[in-house]
């Protein structure tokens, strides 16, 4: 069943951390000037934040937790479940999720594991994160999500290159009496070489050729260890599929869609993002965008983009809002929920 709701679970707050490094596509030397204008009116990605000194998708998220623990002064021996959303972890194993539990220096009884998702990781996360936490009546739990897209990059790959960022996110959820989530999760795996890695797992081994690059096309090179976007292929899944699912959820629950406050999506690009608000008959100002300067951040984009655009608001008010990732899998989800007064620190750039 795509289509459920669980009861009783708040987000109390949300943070998120960025590498300080900062790389422009007005700069990005393996396009045209005529090009590079082009592709950031079409994308709508000007700067993107680029890890440069070795940390990892763990360490952004660990500083974004950090943060977030102390602001909402939570007692660590009160969380109960940590879960890991993330397609750059640490390691192929152990679990990201277990190292991360006594680096914040969390109980052993907690519950933790990674989730392997990209754009939709974040809604999947907190549909997983949060029916553990009613089905254990668990006191609290910490969703961190993100990626460091960059180490699977080429910077000779004009059609992924400038595309991504990286960064790291926490959010912090509890049980509670009231309100509820809606969700709506789907999946196609017919999809899944739309965006992909081809070598690196166990179906494809690394070779030596793995890291052979070639060119692909003009300006595009790449080896079978960098990711590879299928640009069409995406953008048609994108406005086809991700719009009849949000109204869907939307008539299921009787929910008007005017009376959503903000709708934050998956920060793939803006003409993705235009394309689906335009069939949606939502008004700009309910459509925060973080693109322009972060780019694509993959599992980081929806909770990065409420408190890079959204803090003061989410900080000071009671709104309803639908949240939307869809890309890599190919996979799409959808909830609605509400945002009451969280904690929401700063953007973290470090």
């Amino acid at each position: 069943m795509a289509s459920f709701s669980i009861p009783n679970i708040k987000i109390s707050g949300i943070s998120a951390c960025v590498p300080s490094n900062t790389e422009s596509n007005y700069d990005y030397n393996w396009l045209s000037e005529q090009e590079q204008k082009l592709l950031v009116k079409t994308t709508g990605i000007e700067n993107r934040r680029v890890v440069n000194d070795g940390r990892t998708t763990s360490d952004l998220c660990f500083s974004a937790t950090e943060k977030l623990l102390a602001d909402l002064k939570w007692n660590r021996e009160d969380i109960d479940i940590l879960i890991f959303v993330s397609q750059s972890r640490d390691y192929f194993l152990p679990a990201t999720a277990i190292i991360l539990q006594e680096r914040l220096g969390l109980k052993t009884s907690t519950i933790a594991f990674d989730i392997s998702l990209g754009c939709s990781g974040y809604v999947y996360g907190l549909s997983v994160i949060s029916a553990l936490l009613k089905s254990t009546n668990s006191k609290k739990a910490l969703l961190l999500a993100g990626d460091v897209s960059s180490f699977s990059l080429n910077k000779r790959d004009k059609s992924t290159y400038p595309l991504f960022g990286d960064a790291g996110t926490a959010t912090a959820l509890e049980l509670t009496n009231d309100g509820e989530m809606h969700y709506n999760l789907n999946s196609d795996g017919s999809g899944h070489k739309a965006i992909i890695i081809p070598d690196g797992g166990l179906r494809n081994p690394l070779t030596d050729e793995s890291f052979v690059e070639k060119e692909i096309d003009k300006g595009i090179w790449r080896s079978n260890r960098n990711l590879k976007l299928e640009g069409l292929d995406v953008f048609n899944f994108s406005i086809t599929k991700v719009h009849p699912q949000i109204k869907v959820l939307l008539e299921d629950h009787n929910m008007n869609i005017d009376k959503i406050d903000y709708f934050v999506f998956h920060q793939a690009n803006r003409l993705i993002l235009e394309t689906i608000r335009k069939k949606l008959k939502v008004d700009p100002e309910k459509v925060p965008y973080s693109l322009k300067e972060y780019g694509n951040t993959s599992s980081a984009s929806i909770p990065l983009t409420i408190v890079s655009e959204l803090r003061e608001q989410v900080k000071n008010q009671n709104l309803s809002m639908l949240l939307c990732g869809f890309g890599v899998g190919l996979s799409w989800g959808t909830v609605t929920l509400n945002l009451d007064h969280i904690v929401c620190p700063k953007l973290i750039e470090n």
